[in-house]
């Protein structure tokens, strides 16, 4: 499967791939994250000030101190400076992953490296990580709760169903509605959620209501109103939703919005 730059349903199923379970929010912030006024996107700072322009029709995130940018129908990629990496050639991209990008040009689909150079050899097979378990999940009259193994707290045998997120806390579900316990056996959600994705990035969850979509942070606390059509997985601090008018744009790991 390609990484390109495709609709949003499709960038947000490659943003899942590309995060594992247990990984940390702790990054380094990004310096530069994709801004929207309007139809127009540049640059900015953590700050919300404009350092680069508003001069594409789409932008994706910095990775590796480069990103792809949209002029009309072609995609190129620039540094974080703002100078061409490669021209605006392709009629798709991906955001960049251990090193490689993929890119449509001419019906043809291949690699290319930090540089834009064209990559022959395959790309390396995935490295499985085994997330640390915090804990251990508890039955008792077709119901299970969970006992975490660093301190003394328990969650009693109330659910129908446990999932960790490797990172202190649990997801719940009662019949068809999920909540969140902290690591110190505390219902920090009320079990009121229709869907917790449960794979991505799982340390700033994505959780749903009523059809639409939030975030919440590392605590299991809110970290955004639950008001998007359609929310991605953090990829590093930022992530990618959807606005109820169609429109996209980005927020990082403190819930605020980077676009207008």
């Amino acid at each position: 499967m390609n990484r390109l730059a495709l609709p949003f349903c499709f960038l947000l199923l490659l943003t899942t791939m590309y995060q594992s379970p247990g990984a940390s929010a702790q990054t380094v912030p990004s310096r530069l994250i994709p801004f929207r006024h309007g139809t127009r996107w540049g640059y900015a700072d953590q700050n919300r000030r404009l350092v680069l322009p508003l001069r594409y029709d789409e932008a994706g995130p910095f990775i590796g101190e480069v990103a792809w940018v949209r002029e009309g129908t072609l995609y190129g990629y620039i540094d974080g400076a703002g100078n061409p990496v490669t021209p605006v050639q392709y009629t798709r991209a991906s955001n960049f992953y251990r090193g490689r990008a993929t890119v449509e040009q001419g019906g043809e689909t291949f690699d290319i490296n930090l540089s834009g150079q064209r990559l022959t050899e395959p790309a390396p097979p995935e490295l499985e990580e085994e997330p640390l378990e915090h804990g251990d999940v508890v039955r008792k009259d077709g119901k299970v709760g969970f006992r975490f193994t660093v301190g003394t707290a328990t969650v009693a045998p109330t659910y129908d169903e446990v999932r960790e997120n490797y990172n202190g806390l649990l997801f719940v579900r009662q019949g068809t509605k999920w909540g969140v316990i902290n690591s110190k056996g505390k219902l920090v959600q009320p079990v009121a959620f229709d869907a917790i994705q449960l794979k991505g990035n799982l340390v700033l969850p994505q959780v749903q209501r009523g059809g639409l979509w939030g975030y919440l942070d590392e605590e299991g606390s809110t970290l955004t109103e639950v008001r998007y059509q359609q929310a991605s997985p953090f990829l590093g601090d930022i992530a990618r939703v959807v606005l109820l008018n169609g429109q996209t744009g980005y927020i990082n790991a403190n819930g605020q919005e980077f676009f207008e």
